[in-house]
């Protein structure tokens, strides 16, 4: 379909809960459909409805196994169960994070190594995925961007000073900051 602007941090819809969807209709469709397209173009892992500019709880992901095989959707309405997180300072190599509402800039975090997400697909099916390691991490971001919660509010000092500095830096954190991927020269 089209490649939407991923908006950046700032922008009033990355901030509060996302709504569920009660419509399932041709606009969630397009939505979708969307979304993956930006999603492929900026490119990224996974992508939150809300960093489209649309306060839906919808998010896309996409990331292979280790043995290259496809593990690629959509969960409408998730719901996410996470396991412990451990208490030990996040590491900054096998930990870093990054997000296209944040673009270019990367952060350790501590996240669950382990989850379970459910929800419903486009044609109203359940979902059920028992996840670990990046591809749990994946899934506790994008559920965070429904909840209104960006990774770089989840850090600890210094990082989250330094994710501070660059927001101020690059003059977001206000409304109207985005990006088309393709089009934009940015390095998300």
């Amino acid at each position: 379909m089209s490649i939407r602007p991923i908006v950046i941090t700032g922008e009033p819809v990355l901030h509060q809960r996302a709504a569920e969807v009660t419509e399932w209709n041709d606009d969630l469709k397009d939505l979708v459909e969307d979304m993956f397209d930006t999603m492929d173009e900026a490119p990224g892992v996974g992508l939150a409805a809300p960093q489209v500019g649309v306060g839906l709880r919808v998010f896309t992901y996409d990331y292979p196994d280790d043995d290259g095989n496809e593990r690629r959707g959509v969960i409408i309405n998730p719901t996410l169960e996470v396991g412990p997180i451990s208490t030990e300072l996040p590491d900054e190599d096998t930990e870093a994070e990054g997000c296209l509402s944040v673009p270019g800039e990367r952060f350790p975090l501590k996240r669950a190594e382990h989850i379970r997400v459910t929800g419903l697909d486009l044609e109203q099916n359940p979902v059920e995925i028992v996840a670990e390691g990046w591809y749990a991490r994946i899934f506790q971001h994008e559920f965070d961007h429904l909840d209104g919660t960006l990774y770089v509010d989840r850090l600890i000092e210094p990082y989250a000073s330094m994710a501070a500095s660059a927001v101020e830096e690059f003059g977001w954190g206000v409304p109207g900051c985005s990006w088309l991927p393709g089009r934009d020269d940015i390095d998300a």
